[in-house]
């Protein structure tokens, strides 16, 4: 009888002992959280004659996208003819540009105003000198955007790879899944940079994450290429884009309606790699037009692979 008692009592204090906390679940930054599909990866791409005509017609069949020398196979493909814009205006505000400084802010605004669909697309306004500064949030208000450029004053340093990583990072990429919406950089710049905490292949590394193709506006007139303008070229070249190297703001209409219409002119091609590799490390596509050396296919250069 005791013996039951004690062994009763025994487990009356065990069921009473309080249980541990529970772990609270992890927290995810959403902001600075980058989403990869494992198994698929989704190129945006123009493609141009050469006249620099875009070429709308193709199908397909017409497309090869070769990986690792390797040809990969097409799993979806559509010609996107009207996809909401994500847009950055970045905006040099160093010392370095003051005497161009009016002509940057004419021609973003310029651009604000010829590119943005009230209702469709968006545009975030970042300028930089020392540090990367938030000027006018994502919106589809011209009025505001202009507001904001207007409003800027020079002076300071050029932290140019800071102004990128971050209007990726935080900005371009919020709005989700990638592939819904087609994603660009405006950067008016001599393209010096000389205070950035992160470096040009990070800058690069972040762009080609957020799928955002960069278009590099010079604010050199020296007709001589300078070492800003080979940084230009190079974030522009490697995500699809172009380089522009206007001398007064109405230089800038044509190019401005040629970079809208490009960007609402695309191609989206996806395919599962093959081999799959989750190695972190930076994978070279190829996507060319099938037996058309005249044709010349505009978009990133390759990918990141997630790493696990």
């Amino acid at each position: 009888m005791m013996r039951s008692l004690a062994v009763l009592l025994a487990c009356t204090l065990l069921h009473a002992q309080p249980k541990p906390p529970a772990a609270k679940p992890e927290t995810i930054d959403d902001k600075n959280r980058i989403v990869l599909d494992v198994t698929r990866v989704n190129f945006l791409l123009s493609v141009v004659d050469k006249r620099g005509r875009f070429v709308t017609n193709l199908a397909q069949q017409d497309f090869e996208v070769i990986e690792t020398k390797k040809p990969q196979t097409i799993l979806e493909f559509v010609a996107e003819s009207d996809l909401p814009l994500r847009l950055a205006i970045l905006i040099d505000s160093s010392n370095s540009v003051r005497d161009r400084f009016k002509f940057q802010q004419e021609a973003a605004i310029e651009f604000v105003n010829s590119v943005i669909r009230r209702g469709q697309d968006k545009a975030v306004v970042v300028s930089f000198d020392a540090a990367a500064e938030l000027v006018a949030d994502l919106t589809d208000d011209t009025q505001k955007l202009a507001a904001a450029i207007r409003d800027l004053r020079p002076g300071g340093g050029t932290a140019l790879y800071d102004a990128v990583y971050f209007s990726c990072r935080d900005k371009l990429m919020q709005d989700q899944p990638l592939h819904k919406f087609r994603r660009a950089l405006v950067l008016l710049s001599d393209g010096d940079d000389t205070q950035s905490r992160y470096t040009l292949g990070q800058a690069l590394e972040m762009a080609q994450k957020a799928d955002a193709v960069v278009y590099t506006i010079s604010t050199n007139i020296t007709r001589i290429e300078s070492e800003g303008d080979k940084i230009m070229k190079h974030l522009a070249g490697e995500t699809g884009g172009q380089i522009f190297f206007p001398f007064k703001v109405t230089d800038l209409a044509q190019s401005f309606e040629n970079i809208a219409h490009e960007l609402r002119s695309q191609y989206n091609i996806l395919y599962r790699p093959e081999p799959l590799k989750t190695d972190g490390l930076f994978h070279k596509v190829e996507i060319r037009v099938k037996g058309r050396k005249d044709l010349m296919v505009r978009t990133r250069k390759g990918y990141f692979a997630p790493q696990f």
